[in-house]
């Protein structure tokens, strides 16, 4: 049994059902320029719909900061929403007060209604429980389809869901099951690589998985912290420098932890951060003054897979190199489809997630090779770092009362 309702357990029938969806969108004059987050959620609308459900859909879009801002309207999206669906799509100019009650009675079963940005209402981030009772009352059921916004505790993420029966759409049910499946009841031993320009950026992030994880694979430019922790030298590499003690206490603590950490022992060096610089291999011994780390080396990658080979899952959070560079794209690119063979031969649950990540992945050509990509940034992060996301805990509240 799961900790929250799903679809499994509702009958939309003849109910008005409040969907929230992350259309957060990226734009391009006025165009939607990448369907992803709008694709990932279309399953919930269409089984909602086909049951005779009247899909309304609430959604945040940019940062109007509580001001209605024409700019940050959802209008646009909503074209590209009817395009994605197949199906049309009607939008309501507000997501409460009577322009949306009268688009919400307006609505036949089998429809869909767009509301306008959550966020043109200051309440709406505030997690205002007088705007999350207004937009409670245009429904009768509330399906949360956003893991990507479920860190926040906004009215139509979290506050909502005191005040209807609630449930997790079809890609937040997919998405906490795949999560679960990584860290909470993973097939072990687990992996897990963790790259990126800032070792202080995911600092819970490494204390965390250093207590669920046998193997913790470091890249990026974060690792040059740590390899210059252990007194190597690394020339002109980004590096927090002013964080060596808390890169060596990360290494303690995981080592009494029983997680092995894994660092590059080869790099691909420039003098220059752009692509096509003039580079070369380098051992660790061998860096130069004047020459930046910008990418792992062919040691380092054969090392990587063979850790892969040991494991069984597989946690991927940010590249271990330039990757938006080429050629320093490499190791991240052979790492990825070495992880996406294993999983395609069924050695391997590999677990992806945020923004730089997916990005990768998608220039690796296993973008849908994954066990489980996720297109979440804060959210997963967060989940990573073992925090409570309050969308995902306002579900097992609901879940807990009946």
């Amino acid at each position: 049994m799961t900790a929250f309702h799903t679809l499994d357990d509702l009958d939309p029938r003849g109910k008005t059902v409040l969907l929230r969806v992350d259309l957060n969108v990226p734009m391009d004059n006025g165009r939607v320029s990448d369907l992803t987050r709008i694709e990932r959620v279309l399953p919930t609308i269409r089984e909602i719909a086909a049951k005779g459900g009247k899909v309304v859909l609430l959604a945040h879009f940019g940062r109007p900061k509580g001001k209605h801002d024409p700019k940050e309207s959802l209008r646009p999206v909503a074209a590209a929403l009817r395009q994605a669906l197949g199906h049309d799509v009607a939008f309501a100019e507000n997501c409460v007060g009577d322009i949306a009650l009268g688009a919400v009675q307006a609505l036949k079963s089998g429809e869909v209604l767009l509301l306008e940005n959550t966020r043109f209402h200051g309440g709406e981030e505030k997690n205002d429980q007088g705007l999350a009772m207004a937009l409670a009352a245009l429904g009768d059921a509330y399906v949360n389809d956003a893991f990507s916004a479920a860190h926040r505790a906004h009215a139509s993420t979290e506050g909502i869901a005191h005040h209807l029966p609630a449930y997790a759409g079809r890609s937040m049910q997919a998405e906490l099951q795949a999560l679960a499946s990584a860290l909470e009841t993973p097939r072990r031993p687990v992996a897990a690589i963790v790259g990126g320009a800032k070792v202080s950026t995911k600092l819970e992030l490494l204390g965390n998985l250093s207590a669920k994880v046998e193997t913790l694979i470091i890249g990026g430019g974060m690792a040059n912290t740590f390899l210059a922790a252990r007194g190597i030298n690394v020339g002109k590499s980004l590096c927090e420098h002013e964080l060596a003690a808390t890169a060596r206490e990360i290494e303690t603590k995981a080592k009494a932890q029983s997680c092995e950490i894994v660092l590059p022992i080869d790099a691909v060096v420039a003098t220059e951060f752009r692509a096509k610089a003039p580079h070369r291999v380098a051992s660790l011994d061998d860096i130069k003054a004047d020459e930046m780390i910008l990418d792992i080396g062919p040691q380092s990658i054969a090392a990587i897979r063979e850790k892969l080979h040991h494991a069984a899952t597989l946690v991927w959070n940010g590249p271990v190199g330039a990757f938006e560079l080429d050629p320093f794209d490499a190791g991240t690119v052979a790492i990825a489809r070495e992880a996406a063979s294993l999983t395609a031969s069924g050695k391997l649950v590999s677990i992806g997630g945020g923004g730089d990540t997916v990005a990768a992945l998608n220039k690796a050509g296993v973008g849908d090779a994954f066990t489980y990509v996720s297109t979440a940034g804060g959210a997963f992060l967060e989940w990573l770092e073992g925090k409570a996301l309050p969308g995902v805990e306002a579900l097992r509240k609901a879940r807990s009362k009946t």
